[in-house]
């Protein structure tokens, strides 16, 4: 089963990625915890490329793809067969966002490309926690690259928003101004669900 998690910087994904694992080695449930970009050891020096470089938005959204190709290949798809569960922080999802809304690029050519990188494999499950840009920024420790414009983070946010109606059957939507804990029972609730419906 693989697990996505997304939403704006300052969202709290990464805090809800952390709280499933822990939920599910508790359990005794075998899994894998990878981000992106990132994944692999070649997918972490993409990633340092990202945060730190002026790239034009074609080069960025290329770059994404790579990280991805090689994470999926050489990560993701090993960890599926072998019968784990994969938590993602970020995935296919965000160069839609991102790239395709924010940067403009456009969401069909976004997905086409994205379904090259991705060899087919899909989520099975995706939470997106959703927050008003204002909260995202307001909870931001350090400003990258990313998150460097509001008007930009709307059309991200408006993104996530277009897809998860598109997809409202993989694409959960979950209200990031709850406390953590109660985004983590709504996850788990949803989790279990999917969960047995796959068992």
């Amino acid at each position: 089963m693989l697990i996505t998690f997304e939403g704006i910087d300052g969202c709290g994904k990464t805090t809800q990625v952390n709280l499933l694992s822990e939920y599910l080695r508790k359990k005794g449930v075998e899994h894998l915890v990878t981000r992106e970009p990132g994944g692999t050891k070649e997918g972490e020096k993409i990633r340092e490329i990202l945060m730190k470089e002026d790239l034009t938005p074609l080069a960025e959204l290329f770059l994404f793809l790579a990280s991805r190709a090689q994470h999926v290949e050489r990560f993701i798809i090993p960890a599926l067969e072998a019968g784990k569960i994969v938590l993602v922080d970020r995935f296919m999802d965000s160069s839609v966002a991102y790239q395709g809304f924010g940067r403009g690029i456009g969401k069909d050519t976004v997905k086409r490309l994205n379904a090259m990188a991705v060899k087919g494999i899909k989520p099975d499950l995706t939470f997106y926690i959703d927050i008003e840009v204002e909260e995202a920024l307001r909870r931001k420790k350090v400003t990258d690259r990313f998150e460097e414009e509001k008007d930009f983070l709307e059309r991200v946010r408006r993104g996530y928003l277009i897809l998860s109606r598109e997809e409202k059957e993989r694409i959960v939507v979950i209200d990031g101004n709850m406390k953590p804990e109660e985004i983590h029972r709504k996850i788990v609730e949803e989790f279990e669900k999917r969960w047995r419906d796959l068992s």
